[in-house]
């Protein structure tokens, strides 16, 4: 197999990378991560974006970018060693680093809508997302949560018929956590809990690392929801009534995961070593420590979908926007992820 992931990177259409907010620090990380492709081995990939707006962007930051606009994904490719590939994605009215603007929400989910169509037709081996601006989105219409919940709709118009879960993973080399729940207010984790979506969640998992991350029998740790994993039920019962019963279901078809472990206790050195991937049951129990483990190079993982999608671990950052105290590190950790991902792929398509 590992022959055939080498191929396949050798033979590797480039990533899909959409611009995010423009106005937020997305098109800083670009610029900067494409000056350093040598350097950093940025894997090739494909900005789609207002040229205007990306043109602007690296005169503020004074960064020599010739850009390669085109249509056509390969011809992207073929530039990225000496100039910015995009493919034009307009937006309504001009971009001014740190100001957001509603009226450019539209380009903004184009840029998503075409690096997936693209990615579904085989033009472009991943999707990687810079970050956008939910508030932003939500008050022109949006009415997702965010890119996870998007990406699987688009899933399911490009695949009708198919059920596609999208499951979040933050992965770094020291670590890789799963929400069960993610940006849902904390007094309604306890009633979204429940035996088939705990089950659903780690198979889901445990394939993605296997396909995805090369690991044949991948180690899941599962948390408890409350302190010490609510110690045999006296402080709190989901561990007894839920998420113990989904781990012994899950381990009666062979999945390798233990629990329910006490949050507090599995994230040290130690711990880490008996497992591959944590799956937690919210968004902060996640979040907090690889934020801490890993805040400038772990990477935003949407599992479960027929497409490849990585993201940089951070937001807009709109009061940076257009200074260059931007780090591009989470980018090129994502652009580098989702090439290994597609590679893995390509490779047990072409083995199978």
């Amino acid at each position: 197999m590992a022959s055939e992931v080498g191929r396949a990177a050798a033979s590797r259409r480039p990533l899909a990378l959409t611009m995010g907010d423009p106005a937020g620090i997305g098109l800083d990380i670009t610029l900067m991560a494409w000056r350093d492709r040598d350097s950093s081995s940025v894997p090739p990939f494909i900005l789609y974006a207002d040229p205007v707006a990306v043109a602007e962007r690296a005169r503020v930051l004074g960064i020599d970018a010739e850009l390669a606009v085109s249509e056509d994904p390969e011809k992207g490719a073929e530039a990225f060693a000496r100039r910015l590939p995009v493919r034009p994605v307009p937006v309504a009215v001009s971009t001014v680093a740190g100001r957001t603007e509603m009226l450019n929400a539209g380009g903004i989910i184009a840029a998503i809508d075409l690096a997936v169509a693209d990615a579904v037709a085989g033009r472009v081996s991943a999707v990687a997302t810079n970050p956008i601006a939910k508030s932003t989105l939500l008050r022109a219409g949006f009415r997702h949560p965010g890119h996870t919940e998007y990406l699987a709709e688009l899933a399911e118009r490009h695949h009708p018929g198919r059920r596609w879960v999208p499951v979040m993973m933050l992965a770094s080399d020291v670590l890789r956590v799963v929400p069960l729940t993610v940006h849902v207010p904390i007094s309604r984790v306890p009633e979204l809990l429940s035996v088939p979506r705990v089950v659903e969640t780690v198979r889901i998992v445990a394939e993605a690392m296997a396909a995805d991350f090369g690991i044949a029998r991948p180690r899941i740790a599962v948390t408890g929801l409350n302190p010490h994993a609510g110690e045999a039920g006296t402080i709190g019962r989901e561990e007894v009534t839920t998420i113990g019963p989904a781990i012994a279901a899950l381990q009666s078809e062979g999945v390798v995961v233990t629990g329910p472990h006490s949050a507090d206790s599995l994230f040290h050195s130690e711990a880490r070593k008996r497992y591959d991937a944590v799956v937690t049951m919210y968004h902060d129990q996640a979040l907090i420590p690889i934020k801490t483990l890993a805040f400038d190079t772990a990477v935003n993982v949407t599992l479960g979908l027929p497409f490849v999608r990585t993201s940089p671990d951070h937001g807009t950052a709109f009061d940076i926007a257009g200074t260059g105290a931007a780090s591009p590190t989470s980018l090129v950790a994502a652009l580098k992820l989702g090439a290994n991902m597609a590679d893995r792929r390509a490779a047990a398509t072409h083995h199978a």
